[in-house]
């Protein structure tokens, strides 16, 4: 049995930092691929030359947090812990093995006096991904879009029941101008202006973080939360992404996400069944982009015919029953639905209507969108053979990122209030992830 001499603990050697980190250290090879000189120029406007007192250095300042979420460490007092005692983190921030390291404090101070309401967060994450792109290692043609929701740093019980304005949907003028286009084609006089355009909905808004949203999945998880729209490439590079509040759907939250992407000129969006809309659908098949949804269940009651067992004319514009009866064009409503209705002496006389209608005045109301065409082109594109296989690889991709980020980079909850903040915990997790990828392969 061997027995270990602890004098050893105050022998003094002559070793350099650099000696006493491993060769293959991940620090290491994100160090020899990533420039991080830009961030002087990101930050220049945001300090003064001429007076007040020398600050930290802005790369070791935005290096703290990229060891916190790189490493998935809970907070920035124990990033700064691991920092004291880790070698490989002193010599990533350039510090010797005796220099005092910041305070805790020091990059929450700087980011509310200096940071925040600025977009350097996101711009950092931009500049990370343009030297992923110069690599030549990402590919926008192929966009894989979906959401993930954080759990925010809000108590569940301290909430207020306020009445809120509803968002306006941000394709409602397009979708106007195809209404009043529909209803003109069909003899029908515009609608009348709506009075009520404001609109109210009563939500819960948390004490703790109000920008935060009650999100709900299932009957049990019930959270304050945010969602993070994100979108990567075929080969799990993050491209872009956007931070909403945890009650806001992916479909209202895509627009946000899209405007961005666009730049990327991407030839195909692959998404799940919660973006499936017409008006997405619309905007994409508009803009020369093919949308691969999956299928998406019916949510028509048990025991009841199916929509897709009405169907439509094009010629006639008009829709048929199971039992062979015409469905005919009646309006065009606000919402943008065509409403097909049948006649109730049909009806009445009917073995099928039990399977039809429960309506008290026996009338079938069937709706199509002005821009279901678009949908139904979006179902064609689901069964061309080399397109369908596109959403089998979401599970290697975006959920594959959602995953390394919760698992991992501390994503699955922040400790963190407000959107500014979520912004820039987001932009610098995503990242990371880039940065880890890349010295992976280049490092």
């Amino acid at each position: 049995m061997g027995k270990h001499d602890h004098s050893k603990r105050k022998q003094i050697q002559f070793v350099t930092i650099d000696e006493m980190v491993p060769k293959d250290h991940l620090l290491r090879k994100i160090d020899k691929v990533i420039d991080f000189d830009f961030i002087y120029e990101l930050v220049q406007p945001l300090y003064t030359l001429d007076n007040g007192r020398p600050g930290l250095d802005p790369v070791i300042l935005i290096k703290l947090p990229i060891i916190q979420y790189l490493f998935g460490i809970r907070s920035m007092r124990q990033t700064i812990k691991e920092i004291q005692v880790n070698m490989a983190y002193r010599w990533f921030l350039g510090l010797d093995m005796v220099e005092v390291v910041p305070h805790f404090t020091t990059f929450g101070k700087n980011f509310e006096r200096r940071f925040k309401g600025t977009d350097l967060f996101e711009q950092i994450f931009k500049q990370i991904l343009l030297q992923c792109v110069q690599a030549k290692l990402v590919d926008p043609s192929v966009l894989f879009v979906d959401g993930t929701h954080v759990k925010a740093d809000a108590n569940n019980h301290k909430f207020s029941d306020m009445m809120v304005n509803k968002e306006a949907v941000n394709y409602r003028r397009a979708l106007d101008q195809e209404i009043e286009k529909d209803r003109v084609a069909h003899g029908k006089g515009p609608l009348k202006a709506d009075q009520s355009a404001v609109k109210t909905k009563r939500q819960k808004v948390s004490r703790n973080d109000p920008e935060s949203g009650w999100f709900h999945k299932g009957e049990h998880k019930q959270v304050f939360a945010y969602n993070v729209q994100t979108a990567c490439d075929a080969h799990g590079w993050v491209i872009d992404y956007t931070i909403h509040p945890g009650n806001q759907h992916d479909s209202q939250a895509f627009d946000a996400l899209y405007q961005k992407l666009k730049s990327k000129s991407p030839r195909i969006v692959v998404a799940d069944a919660g973006y499936k809309t017409p008006a997405i659908a619309h905007e994409l098949i508009s803009d020369h982009v093919t949308p691969i949804f999956p299928y998406k269940r019916p949510m028509t009651k048990p025991g009841f015919f199916r929509k897709r067992e009405y169907v439509y004319d094009e010629y006639y514009d008009c829709y048929l029953c199971p039992n062979n009866k015409v469905l005919k064009y009646s309006t065009t409503n606000r919402d943008g639905y065509r409403e097909y209705k049948s006649n109730p002496q049909d009806c009445k006389t009917c073995p099928l209507i039990n399977q039809c209608t429960l309506s008290k005045n026996h009338q079938k109301v069937v709706t199509r969108h002005v821009w279901e065409d678009d949908l139904e082109t979006c179902e064609e594109i689901r069964h061309t053979y080399g397109l369908r296989e596109w959403y089998d690889v979401r599970k290697e991709t975006i959920e594959r990122v959602f995953g390394t980020a919760k698992e991992f980079h501390g994503l699955r909850y922040t400790n963190m209030r407000g959107k500014d903040k979520m912004a820039m915990k987001v932009g610098l997790t995503f990242a990371c992830l880039n940065m880890k990828k890349l010295a992976k392969i280049c490092g």
